[in-house]
Formats: structure tokens, sequence, C-alpha cells
């Protein structure tokens, strides 16, 4: 054991949010070239570094956290070795958008754009539109992020004045989140689907 730190766990569909104790250790290995003759001009073996991440303590019920991570990142020190984790923990978002991108969300592989010009506009609006969503999804769940980080002055100012609209309506529909946070959007869309 090379080093021991607490990181923070984001709640996933299974697991509630938690503090997990964890034990560093980490080295180089060489992987060797498979002997097949057809990969003869690769290099004999290439060089890669483990970082490995034991949880200790989990808690009752909660299955203990163990990451082997292989990297061709030089990993010279603990605080190198570290980053490669806290790289591995943003891996949850990346899928998250990519799946929002491409399956649950968007269906932008259902496209039946034909030409690579259109389908790249496509993809730049639709990368836009998946951001915007996980960024709500995180407010909703107690993210503290500003309006600004998903929304320009116009599309504020919008969101506003059907706020406005939907609150006139009934008090039922009053937004309870200041209207700088991101989370004020999310409400208003509620209040949308209600009213």
């Amino acid at each position: 054991v090379v080093d021991r730190r607490a990181i923070q766990l984001p709640a996933r569909a299974a697991r509630p949010a938690r503090q997990a104790h964890l034990e560093l250790r980490f080295g180089a290995i060489e992987l060797a070239r498979p002997q097949s003759k057809f990969l003869r001009h690769l290099p004999k073996s290439l060089p890669l570094a483990v970082v490995d991440v034991c949880e200790i303590n989990a808690g009752p019920g909660a299955e203990p956290l163990h990451w082997r991570l292989i990297t061709s990142h030089e990993i010279a020190t603990v605080d190198d070795a570290w980053r490669i984790v806290e790289w591995y923990k943003q891996r949850w978002i990346i899928e998250q958008f990519f799946r929002v991108l491409k399956t649950q969300g968007l269906k932008l592989e259902d496209s039946q754009i034909g030409t690579a010009d259109r389908l790249l506009k496509l993809v730049a609006i639709a990368a836009k539109a998946a951001v915007i969503t996980i960024q709500l999804l995180q407010a909703r769940d107690g993210g503290q992020q500003p309006i600004r980080v998903a929304f320009n002055d116009n599309e504020i100012n919008a969101l506003a004045a059907l706020n406005r609209q939907l609150e006139a309506r009934s008090k039922r529909l009053k937004n309870p989140h200041p209207p700088d946070s991101l989370t004020w959007q999310p409400g208003s869309s509620a209040a949308l689907a209600v009213g």
C-alpha cells in the first residue's frame, strides 16, 4: 500500500452516494506482443502503468470498490496515480453523455441523415442538448450550478416569461428555486408538464 485517501462516490441507480476510503498501489508493467507471426512488425512489448485501488471498510451492505486501471500515462508519483483514479471516476458522466446522445435520449443512431456535413451539424446540436440534459439532471440531484452554464440570456428571458405565465395560473405552480440557479429551469419545465 502506497497511499490511502477518501473519495466521494456519487449516487448511482442501485447505490447511494458515499465516501469511500481507498488504499492505492501502482507500478509499471510491460505487455508482451502476441506471438502471432502476423504481428512481428509490432514492438516486442508495450510499457504501461497499473493503478490498483481497493476500498477498505465499505460498510454493511456495500460492495467494496476495487478498480484495476491500466494506462499508457506515465505514473511517477502518488499524485500521478490519484489523477488516474480521478479521471476514471469521470467515466460515469462520459457514459451518461453517450447514453443520452445515442440511445436513451436523443437516439442519434436512429438518424437517417445521408451526408456527412449534415450529420456533423446534427451531432453538434445533439451534443449540446445532451450536455444540457445532463446538467439539468445533476441540478435536480442537488448540483449547485448557475443557470448561465446551460442557457444564454435570451433563453433565460424566455424561461422567465414562461415561468411568470405559469405562476399566474396557480400558486401550486410557483417555482421554489432561485432564478439564478440551474434548478430553477427544471422547476419551470415541471410546471409546464403539470399545467
